[in-house]
């Protein structure tokens, strides 16, 4: 391909979690030296023709299976059949080895790939893999994010636990702890560049800091001490046992009106038995305890993630989980069909659960939790408050906005709408996954 007049294009893709995300930033600064970077799959002009990608990096998600992580990667090679094709993300040796049924162009670009293997890293990317290691080579002074408005922050990488179903922590690797003033840092680069969103994220955002002596509520307080500023500060996933070491101190955070009110806690079962085999190392219990203190807080958001299905689910251990759900009354809730991973203890475990089975269960939880959040967004409904728009609506003339709880608004404006514009709203209705307001 010749670009005489200027740089190719290369497109990232990212999926999955919001530290997948992040990363995929990274690795898009890293290339913006020889690339024009741009995210998302490229749309076809309204005159019927389409700049083609030079490359793609496929920042790839196969917690749930390798299926859309092979769609995306079959729809890059009918995009632009010609363009070099790199995959990141987690990205486990089955995948792998499904890829090169498929095309052996690929080219792993992660840290651990790039160690493992003979490719090479790509044109235009440091070359070496120590500088990868390093905050993934990332150029943090270049304004390049999927959002203006929203900045990833990733704090930590890889976890502690060694549960029996998930193949990410086989290519995230054991915990590494980004050092706090690096990443006050980068928060106050995003804070000062207009993001009026920051993400704390990671695999584990729970365990942050136990290798190096801290843990997450302090990087948050120094987060809030250290930034001023007119933002508000999401935090990340994190497991239930390793925020029972500090919750005291993490609910104190909530105090500050620049931390959304949500709080991620993935449970994933009701059953103490299930959480044994999953080995999770955290009880039901504890979740329980967790939530409790948090639903405390006025006007909170609990999320949470529940898998159904998992070897040796009996009817008994389904109802603790649905029992479960219903005693702690989670407004967001992802529920999963299990889904065996290879080179995962759970892959070899006895006591399949049928899949019409996992259906019917899975279907029964989303009922009950639907319900839940409706009635959780209902309490909403008459309440004035102060929004920021997200982003467009799926219809022309709507659009999502957040509330102070980190839940979705939507709204209806004859007038356009910029992402991060601030005004209030008055909540008229609620649906199980977001409040309807209508501005003041």
């Amino acid at each position: 391909m010749d670009y005489p007049n200027e740089k190719p294009l290369l497109v990232v893709i990212s999926q999955g979690c919001a530290a997948n995300f992040g990363d995929g930033e990274k690795i898009a600064r890293i290339f913006a030296n020889d690339y024009r970077v741009v995210f998302g799959m490229p749309k076809e002009a309204t005159n019927g023709e389409t700049e083609k990608p030079a490359a793609f990096v496929l920042n790839v998600c196969t917690v749930k299976g390798n299926a859309s992580a092979l769609k995306l990667l079959r729809e890059a090679m009918s995009t632009a059949p010609e363009a070099k094709l790199f995959v990141t993300g987690c990205a486990p040796k089955d995948f792998r080895e499904e890829v090169t049924k498929i095309t052996d162009k690929v080219m792993y670009t992660s840290l651990k790939e790039l160690l493992a293997s003979d490719c090479h890293a790509p044109h235009g990317a440091r070359n070496d893999a120590q500088d990868f290691r390093d905050h993934r080579g990332a150029r943090n002074d270049i304004p390049l994010r999927e959002s203006p408005l929203v900045g990833i922050v990733n704090i930590e990488e890889g976890c502690l636990d060694a549960c029996a179903y998930c193949s990410t922590r086989l290519v995230k690797g054991r915990l590494y702890s980004y050092p706090v003033a690096d990443i006050v840092q980068q928060v106050k680069n995003l804070v000062a560049d207009g993001c009026v969103e920051i993400q704390l994220t990671g695999q584990d955002c729970g365990c942050y800091g136990f290798d190096t002596g801290t843990n997450l509520a302090e990087l948050v307080q120094r987060i809030l001490d250290e930034v001023p500023g007119d933002y508000k500060m999401r935090l990340g996933m994190g497991n239930p046992r390793h925020m029972l070491r500090y919750a005291d101190s993490l609910l104190k955070c909530f105090d500050d009106e620049r931390v959304y009110k949500f709080i991620h806690l993935p449970v994933q079962s009701g059953s103490e038995d299930i959480l044994k085999a999953m080995n999770r190392k955290h009880s039901a219990q504890d979740y329980i305890d967790l939530a409790e203190a948090f639903n405390r807080i006025p006007r909170f958001t609990l999320s949470t993630d529940l898998i159904v299905g998992f070897p040796g689910e009996s009817e008994r251990d389904f109802l603790d989980t649905l029992a479960l759900l219903e005693k702690t009354r989670p407004t967001v809730c992802n529920i999963t069909r299990f889904v065996p991973r290879p080179n995962t203890p759970a892959y070899n475990m006895t006591g399949a659960v049928p899949d019409s089975i996992k259906h019917e269960r899975s279907a029964a939880l989303a009922e009950a939790f639907q319900q839940i959040a409706a009635e959780n967004n209902s309490h909403w409904v008459g309440t004035t408050e102060t929004v920021v728009i997200e982003k467009n609506g799926y219809r022309k003339g709507t659009y999502i906005a957040r509330n102070a709880a980190y839940r979705p608004v939507a709204i209806t404006s004859e007038a356009p709408l910029r992402p991060g514009e601030r005004f209030t709203v008055t909540i008229t209705a609620a649906e199980p996954f977001a409040l309807i307001g209508e501005r003041i």
